[in-house]
């Protein structure tokens, strides 16, 4: 499992982003999430308790400064600054706050990088959260399915008040301003079969999509070793056929296999 430093890590090449340096607003010891994801390349929440504290506003802002000026003076600046890490960034108290400094220091030191934020959706309901999100360039947020069972089966919503519809709803909200990133799979688990590749689980997504109107989505599956050792990557065959069907729908679709 991968535990990132903190507060910020790489740059590391995105398979989906080019030349990412992350921000990682969660401890560098362990896993802060509102998710606890079969499949996280940081394991499982369980596994990697925190001793320490998140970052202050501060020491992002000084650490992401540091880092940026080193790669201008080495003549590598990143093509992103990407928001991921160990957990949800959009969990951080300081997070729009956050969001501002670092579109500043974007605008001084790295001015045609982009800045990203890869979100789990569970704060999008906040509307401060939400007016920060509209502020970046790739306000990328996670759907995997619409079906609350394979939900609560596989990214495991931690807490009682996730509902799949009202997260809809919410990305409605951002008017197209967002990309949609979900993972397919397959693997039959202690928990069940998690192959969400079939038409019982694309339609309804689909119908989702529809609603949602995102800029773009971005289809992918398991690309790095996963805490339950059952899961198995969706072939190049399975993820075609709903990037296809994606595209059908006018809406411009990326696929990592």
């Amino acid at each position: 499992m991968i535990i990132y430093p903190s507060p910020i890590f790489g740059p590391v090449h995105s398979r989906r982003l080019g030349l990412s340096l992350g921000i990682n607003l969660q401890p560098g010891d362990g896993k802060l999430c509102s998710f606890d994801c079969i499949y996280c390349e940081c394991g499982f929440n369980s596994d990697h308790r925190t001793r320490s504290r998140r970052p202050t506003r501060q020491e992002v802002a000084d650490s992401l400064k540091q880092k940026l000026q080193e790669m201008a003076s080495a003549g590598r600046c990143p093509d992103v600054l990407t928001f991921a890490g160990n957990g949800e960034p959009t969990l951080h108290p300081d997070f729009p706050a956050i969001i501002n400094d670092t579109l500043l220091l974007r605008d001084e030191l790295a001015p045609d990088a982009k800045v990203s934020v890869l979100s789990n959706s569970t704060q999008i309901h906040r509307p401060e959260i939400r007016e920060a999100l509209m502020r970046i360039d790739n306000n990328i947020l996670k759907l995997d399915t619409v079906d609350e069972a394979y939900i609560n089966m596989v990214d495991r919503p931690c807490g009682t008040h996730y509902y799949v519809h009202r997260i809809i709803a919410d990305m409605e909200l951002f008017e197209g301003h967002l990309v949609i990133q979900s993972m397919f799979m397959k693997g039959v688990t202690t928990s069940g079969d998690t192959d969400n590749t079939s038409d019982r689980y694309v339609l309804p997504w689909l119908e989702a999509l529809r609603r949602i109107r995102p800029r773009e989505v971005m289809v992918y599956t398991i690309d790095r070793e996963t805490p339950d050792n059952h899961l198995e990557k969706a072939t190049p065959k399975e993820l075609n056929r709903i990037r296809d069907l994606v595209l059908a729908e006018g809406i411009p679709c990326s696929v990592s296999y």
